[in-house]
C-alpha cells in the first residue's frame, strides 16, 4: 500500500555515506528531542546534533518538513505493512492491533506533532503564520480506506467516505489523549476500547448498507 508523504527538499538522499548519516543523526536527534515532550525548530535540532544551521535546513527546510519526517519514521512498518485479509472488519481490526502499539511507543513523538498542528491552527486563525509550510497530517485517510477496501464496492460512496472519517476519530494518538489522559485509562485498555468502537463502526455500517440496497 503506498501512503502520502510530504516532500522535502534534500530527502533523496543515498541510503549510506556521510549526507545520509547526517541526515540519519538529525532525525536520531529530532526523535529523542520529541520522545522528551518537545516540538524542536530546525534550528534546535542542529544545535542538539551540533550540525551547522546551513547544513540543517538543507535536509530540512522547514519545522513541519523535520517533524513530518520523525513522524514517518515513527510510523514506520505500519506505513509499510500490507493486509490481505478479505473482510472489512478484519483488516480494521488488524490495523488497530498493529497500530496502536506502535502508536503508544512513540506516543510524546506524535502528541509533540499534534502540538505542532494545533500550534499551526491558532497562528493561522490570528493571521501569524505568514509563509511558514503547513504541517499536514493524512496518512490515517490512506490507511483506513486501505483497510476499508472490501466494502468501496459494497457501500455508497458517502457511506464509504463517512465510515472513514468515523474511524479517523478513533485511529490515532486521539485516542491516547482522550481515554489515557482524560479517562485514565492504561495503554492495554485504551487499546481494547479502540478496537471494540472500531469494530462497532463497521459493523453498524455494514448493516447500514445491506437495509438500504434494493432487492434484486
Amino acid at each position: 500500500m503506498s501512503v502520502s508523504r510530504q516532500s522535502t527538499e534534500g530527502e533523496a538522499d543515498p541510503a549510506r555515506g556521510p549526507r545520509a548519516r547526517t541526515r540519519r543523526l538529525m532525525l536520531e536527534t529530532a526523535t529523542r528531542l520529541m520522545q522528551s515532550g518537545a516540538t524542536p525548530s530546525v534550528s534546535e535540532v542542529a544545535e542538539a546534533a551540533e550540525v551547522s544551521r546551513a547544513t540543517a535546513y538543507r535536509y530540512f527546510p522547514s519545522q513541519a518538513a523535520l517533524v513530518h519526517a520523525v513522524v514517518d519514521e515513527a510510523l514506520g512498518p505500519i506505513l509499510t505493512r500490507t493486509n490481505d485479509r478479505p473482510k472489512a472488519e478484519d483488516r480494521v481490526d488488524d490495523l488497530l492491533r498493529t497500530s496502536l502499539p506502535r502508536i503508544e511507543a512513540f506516543e510524546a513523538t506524535f502528541k509533540a506533532a499534534l502540538k505542532l498542528s494545533l500550534e499551526q491552527w491558532a497562528k493561522r486563525q490570528a493571521g501569524s503564520l505568514g509563509d511558514e509550510p503547513p504541517f499536514t497530517r493524512g496518512h490515517r485517510i490512506d490507511l483506513l480506506q486501505d483497510a476499508l477496501l472490501p466494502l468501496r464496492d459494497t457501500l455508497a460512496e458517502d457511506d464509504f467516505q463517512r465510515l472513514a472519517q468515523a474511524l479517523s476519530l478513533i485511529y490515532g494518538v486521539e485516542a491516547f489523549v482522550v481515554l489515557k489522559d482524560i479517562w485514565g485509562l492504561d495503554g492495554e485498555r485504551v487499546q481494547a476500547v479502540t478496537r471494540w468502537a472500531a469494530s462497532a463502526l463497521v459493523h453498524a455500517a455494514i448493516e447500514a448498507g445491506a437495509g438500504s440496497r434494493k432487492p434484486a
